[in-house]
Parts: C-alpha cells; sequence; structure tokens
C-alpha cells in the first residue's frame, strides 16, 4: 500500500517515524477518518477545523492545506488503484528531545493512511445491528472536550471486552460514563428516537464531538426533528422508540437489538428500523 508521510508518497512498508517523534514518546498526536465518494473526501473541511483546533489546544504548530491535501488523497487513490477509500490523515507531534515539552512543537509529522473501504453489509442497514453495554467506563476526555487523539488504550480494551460476549457477534459496544450516562460506542457516536424527537449524548459526557454526529443533526433540524443533547441512561435506550449510531466510514447505522453484559436481550421499540432513521439514513446518502 502506498501512503503519504510529510506530502511524500512512500510505501507503508518503508515508511518510518522517529522514536523520538513526541507522537510516539507521549502521544501528543491527533488524526481524523473519513472517507470519499467518488474521490472527493466527505466532509473534509471539517474534519480540518476539528484537526487544527485540536493541535492549537495541544501546542502543535499546524495550519492545513485544503488543496494540498485534496492533492495527496487523489495522488493515493491513483496510485492504490482505488476509486474510494477509507483515509486517516494524523498529526503527530513531531521529533523533540526526551522530555515534556514546553513550547510549540514547530515541525510536526502528517501521515495520511489508505486503503479500501470494507464490504457494505447492506442487510444492517434494513435490519439493523445490536448494540452490547460494557461494564468498562469511557475514561475522562484529555481536555474541557475530547481530542480524537492517540490516546486509543480505552477504545482498544473495550474492544477486547467485546469480544468475551458470544452472543454480541457483529456488535457494537456502548460505554457508559463513571456516573452511569450513555457516552458513545466504540467507534461511534449513539443517537435516539422517543415521541419523534431525537436524542443524543451531550458533549459535557466527555465524548467525542463526532463529525458525523454534527452533520446528523443538521440533518435532523432541517427535517423540523426537534434534537437534544443531554444526560440519559441505559434505560432511555431500552425505553426508546429508535435507535441508531453514526460514524464517517458505516454512516448511519440502524440498532434494533440492546444487549446487557449478562446476556439478556430487548428489541428496540418493535424490533425493526424505526421512519425517523431510515429518514435520515435516505437523507444521508
Amino acid at each position: 500500500m502506498i501512503i503519504s508521510v510529510n506530502g511524500i508518497l512512500t510505501n507503508d512498508k518503508e515508511a518510518v517515524v522517529s522514536v523520538y517523534d513526541h507522537g510516539f514518546l507521549y502521544g501528543l498526536g491527533l488524526f481524523e477518518t473519513f472517507r470519499t465518494y467518488k474521490k472527493e473526501p466527505f466532509l473534509l473541511p471539517e474534519h480540518l477545523r476539528r484537526l487544527t483546533e485540536g493541535c492549537r489546544e495541544l501546542g502543535i504548530g499546524y495550519e492545513p492545506d485544503l488543496a494540498h491535501i485534496q492533492r495527496l488523497i487523489d495522488e493515493l487513490l491513483k496510485a492504490n488503484n482505488l476509486e474510494d477509500a477509507y483515509i486517516r490523515y494524523s498529526v503527530s507531534a513531531g521529533v523533540d528531545i526526551l522530555g515534556l515539552p514546553s513550547g510549540v512543537y514547530q515541525n510536526p509529522t502528517e501521515i495520511i493512511y489508505i486503503k479500501s473501504l470494507p464490504p457494505r453489509d447492506e442487510q444492517i442497514y434494513t435490519q439493523g445491528k445490536a448494540l452490547q453495554l460494557l461494564k468498562l467506563p469511557r475514561n475522562t476526555p484529555e481536555g474541557l472536550y475530547r481530542f480524537k487523539s492517540f490516546h486509543y488504550m480505552n477504545n482498544i480494551l473495550a474492544k477486547r471486552e467485546l469480544q468475551q460476549y458470544d452472543w454480541a457477534a457483529g456488535a457494537e459496544g456502548l460505554m457508559l460514563t463513571e456516573e452511569g450516562y450513555v457516552a458513545e460506542g466504540i467507534v461511534s457516536n449513539i443517537f435516539f428516537i422517543k415521541d419523534r424527537a431525537c436524542y443524543t449524548p451531550s458533549l459535557d459526557t466527555g465524548i467525542l464531538p463526532g463529525i458525523t454526529r454534527a452533520y446528523v443533526l443538521q440533518l435532523a433540524q432541517q427535517q423540523q426533528i426537534p434534537t437534544q443533547g443531554g444526560l440519559y441512561r441505559w434505560e432511555d435506550l431500552l425505553e426508546a422508540d429508535e435507535v441508531f449510531i453514526v460514524n464517517s466510514i458505516q454512516e448511519i447505522l440502524p440498532i434494533t437489538t440492546l444487549f446487557t453484559p449478562s446476556g439478556q436481550s430487548q428489541a428496540v421499540g418493535k424490533g425493526v428500523v424505526g421512519p425517523i432513521t431510515r429518514q435520515l439514513c435516505e437523507l444521508y446518502n
């Protein structure tokens, strides 16, 4: 696979990062994951805006060049013989002395990873998938709000827990906060519908301010569907009419079954994909 390292197309097996890069040493780095449609990166300006704001807070001197990034993605698609792809754009703090920094990182490392999109299972979009409640709580964010950072241990541990539940094959895992409020999935933000209104956990729960999350909220508002962010419990999902999760690669995924850590299951609403979820999926598509 061909990737881009600091703007240079490189075979991924030959790409290297310094052992003194503070992304490696201290986890000081951020990334954005998105996909292309007909070779166009979807919501790229929004992803770069979040990345830039995060770098500013971390003291990483980063200024995005939208046209340059778009050109690199075009070159990577061509080099890898892909029409569309899964893209991860990473910005690491860069090389510095061993020790905690006090100034701004002036020379960040920029890497664009690319791979084929996962096969699309249409059955999931028409019949829904399961959501597995996890015991592992969502950790608190690195700052006032969560960065999409290199610190991914909480998510990895959550994925390991999910794999322990034999009945939950193919499910997404759901983490609660330490206080017991619904937070987010391992790789998704979560929504639920009750009485034709759309609810999603507040950013105050420490969740990632997802780009797709914000886009879906806009879609709902454009359709005059009332939206609200707040603090919700697992019981709110059990009593919901519809539940769905979102991310940049899988888009909007309906949830039709809820599992507890003990293996108890409950259908969401009538156990089928609900009308508002279907409406939002169609609008997104």
